[in-house]
């Protein structure tokens, strides 16, 4: 037992012998790491005022800065690795990186999946950030694209991250991609109305609603013959935003309203005509037992 008591001391105090000499190395690797922090804060500082000077699209400087972070730090990783462990070269490093990435992969492959997605939505920029869009259910205001997911912060004041695989592969509807949105508003009338009068009434209040925009110019057209009303669709354009469209409806349906009740145009509710009668002119029961007497009193 004294051999192998002795070879296990031997080789206790060589480990405590390597990592005494490691020592040095590995404070210089956290200090290095500590400093790429700092790094990192700084470079992403330099590249943001460099791009927003040459680089017109908020998403790309995003982009850009983002990147700048993922390399500083991935930079920072391998001086530290090369500097606590002296025996390690730089091209065992970049092997373990290359065969640690397959193994990564496939353990965060949803994770890269993003990644990916995240890069190609800030290079392509379907939407960009300030952007009022409908995505997966949700509608609001692009507030920020992560390299892992979209910030999108709803009309009600939430905030929802939606990972960008999702938006990538997914129908995106981008309310503020053009100048102008229209809003379709529906209006019925009593069919005593003369539709010419009630159609130049409804243009001429939406015309000159303030917001409205004269180009493209608003319509008015008759859609169809309700139950108990001959409906209009009025159409008009605004500004894009939401808030913009919210209140322009708002004050189109007042002045439509208005202008009805000065043209005497009515604005019916539904109708429906109840007819009353007496039951007793059907009842079977009744009108079957009459009818078995006549045939009682006939033999």
């Amino acid at each position: 037992m004294n051999p192998l008591l002795d070879r296990i001391q031997t080789s206790l105090l060589d480990l405590v012998g390597q990592f005494i000499q490691l020592l040095p190395g590995i404070v210089i690797g956290l200090v290095v790491l500590l400093l790429t922090r700092y790094a990192a804060q700084v470079a992403q500082r330099v590249v943001r005022k460099m791009t927003q000077r040459l680089v017109p699209s908020r998403s790309l400087q995003l982009l850009a800065v983002q990147v700048t972070r993922i390399g500083t730090w991935v930079l920072g990783f391998i001086i530290a690795a090369v500097v606590a462990f002296p025996d390690l070269r730089l091209g065992d490093v970049i092997g373990l990186l290359g065969l640690g990435s397959v193994a990564i992969g496939f353990a965060f492959q949803d994770i890269f999946k993003n990644f990916l997605a995240g890069i190609l939505l800030l290079v392509e920029e379907p939407f960009r950030l300030g952007d009022q869009v409908m995505m997966c259910d949700y509608e609001g205001t692009v507030e920020a694209i992560k390299i892992r997911s979209t910030q999108l912060r709803t009309y009600t004041g939430e905030m929802v991250e939606i990972p960008n695989a999702i938006v990538f592969t997914n129908p995106v509807r981008v309310l503020t991609a053009y100048r102008s949105r229209r809003t379709d508003l529906d209006i019925g009338v009593d069919y005593t109305t003369p539709l010419p009068l009630a159609k130049q009434t409804f243009l001429a209040v939406v015309s000159r609603a303030e917001g409205v925009l004269s180009d493209p110019a608003p319509e008015v057209d008759v859609v169809g013959f309700g139950d108990s009303s001959i409906d209009f669709k009025v159409r008009y354009w605004t500004t894009p935003h939401i808030g913009d469209v919210r209140r322009i409806k708002s004050q189109v349906s007042m002045a439509l309203k208005a202008a009805c009740d000065e043209a005497g145009i009515s604005i019916p509710y539904p109708i429906r005509t109840v007819h009353m009668f007496d039951q007793t002119q059907f009842n079977e029961s009744e009108r079957l037992t009459n009818s078995a007497d006549v045939r009682d009193g006939a033999r």
